[in-house]
């Protein structure tokens, strides 16, 4: 009654009749909550707060009619690799610029280049599409920390290998800081959607050391493009799931049924199809889709959270990763795992391991990824498309337990998406001995008040 008082569903009446809201701000605030109940996609990740994707332009020399720039794209994600097909970066030229040339990579179109008589430039789209190059082309093609076929690593896993590059030489544009004009709409595929690149913005002009590291130059103007990744943009679904095991209980917690949705259900293939010793059944596809293998959850990632032994002041975890794609290998594969003793590991056997310290004050938070020529390559679907480790961690008296599922993880991503994790009220539990304590306590006070009977009974 109360709050029918204060509001009304057509007129926002004040109990004292005059009006609370004008039509306009009822529909700013209607708005506004309408905005708080929708998922958004803002792209922070509480794991990895300060992870995006920087591409930086320094103008390097000065040209006829433009500009030579020098393009490096940084993965600064600490656990978000870019695997094959690697990334498309795109823009919008603000004038009626053209680009003469490229060194490092190249644009996937051409453009109308009629109006161009002598020397035809490389790329005349108002909007380019470039790419990386492929490895192995030819010297003269190749510039410093190009040529990967797009693949960028994580940050956090190998930073000598976060990064790409190349060269552009711009034509029809301006020929200094105050008429260039800098480029627009920038998107980054990597490979597929999820990134959202905002407006480029001019920084300080970066600063080189000659080889002999005695003199500095520095660049002509320099203009920074940040890209941050949201998962709600690539899909609804997840793409992995998470299942758990115990020794102290015979059940498995397996991933829940259609986790990653089941809308390649019709399309999946049985482990045991004929189809699967067709040749080109395993060859990638342009748009990058799957052929996943038929399983209840269909997913193409699977992880699995064993709780294997447990010593006096240790306890063993065995997790094992499963590719159930046939048309996919993960080359530099990363997973995540969030868990209150991981600050306690003591050894992890057959993968590498680095803590993520996102906040100074907790460290729950590990990146697993592969060993160099060893496991770092995650097979397609089929005998090889797992790897697997074990981790042994230190029991913290004051925490330790293994009750109401504190011994598995928080939260788990693989390659930078989260995975889903099995209801909570699903997780292998303890054998539960209080039941029997009850029914020992029930017989012990029985069998007491029999013998205070006899002994009142007996003369």
């Amino acid at each position: 009654m109360e709050s029918e008082a204060l509001f009304t569903c057509q007129g926002k009446v004040h109990e004292d009749g005059k009006g609370l809201l004008s039509p306009r701000l009822e529909l700013m605030f209607l708005a506004a909550i309408l905005m708080l109940m929708i998922p958004h996609t803002v792209a922070y990740d509480p794991l990895d707060p300060n992870g995006n994707i920087t591409i930086k332009w320094d103008v390097v020399s000065w040209t006829a009619d433009g500009y030579v720039a020098s393009v490096t794209m940084s993965n600064f994600q600490m656990y978000r690799p870019i695997l094959l097909p690697g990334w498309t970066l795109g823009w919008s030229w603000a004038k009626k610029e053209v680009i003469w040339s490229m060194v490092g990579a190249q644009t996937t179109e051409q453009g109308d280049c009629s109006k161009f008589k002598g020397n035809v430039p490389h790329c005349c789209k108002k909007d380019p599409i470039v790419v990386d190059f492929l490895p192995g082309v030819p010297y003269n093609q190749q510039f410093s920390n190009c040529c990967k076929g797009g693949v960028l690593s994580s940050w956090g896993q190998d930073p000598t290998s976060s990064v790409s590059a190349f060269q552009v030489s711009v034509g029809v544009a301006g020929t200094s800081n105050k008429t260039v004009k800098l480029p627009k709409n920038f998107t980054l595929l990597g490979p597929g959607p999820g990134y959202t690149c905002g407006p480029a913005k001019i920084v300080p002009s970066t600063v080189y050391l000659t080889p002999d590291r005695r003199r500095k130059t520095q660049a002509m103007m320099t203009w920074n493009v940040t890209c941050t990744y949201s998962q709600f943009l690539v899909s609804k679904n997840p793409s992995c799931c998470v299942s758990f095991s115990s020794f102290y209980n015979n059940s498995i917690t397996p991933c829940p049924s259609c986790a990653c949705g089941c809308h390649n259900k019709k399309n999946c293939i049985p482990s045991d199809s004929k189809l699967l010793h067709k040749a080109g059944v395993n060859t990638p596809r342009k748009d990058n889709t799957p052929l996943l293998q038929c399983t209840h959850h269909m997913c193409p990632i699977r992880v699995h959270w064993h709780v294997k032994l447990n010593y006096k002041d240790y306890w063993r975890v065995k997790i094992a990763i499963t590719n159930f794609n046939y048309r996919l290998n993960h080359t530099q594969w990363t997973l995540v795992a969030q868990h209150p003793n991981l600050n306690s590991i003591t050894r992890v056997f057959s993968f590498d391991y680095k803590p993520l310290i996102a906040y100074e004050s907790i460290n729950d938070t590990g990146m697993f990824y592969g060993m160099k020529f060893y496991n770092d390559l995650l097979m397609e679907a089929g005998p090889e498309g797992n790897v697997q480790s074990e981790v042994l961690l230190q029991k913290d008296k004051n925490t330790f337990t293994f009750k109401q599922g504190w011994a598995f993880p928080r939260k788990v991503y693989f390659n930078g998406d989260e995975c889903m994790l099995p209801p909570p009220d699903q997780y292998p539990f303890l054998p539960n001995s209080a039941q029997v304590n009850l029914v020992a306590l029930s017989t012990l006070v029985t069998s007491m008040a029999m013998s205070i009977l006899l002994i009142h009974k007996s003369p």
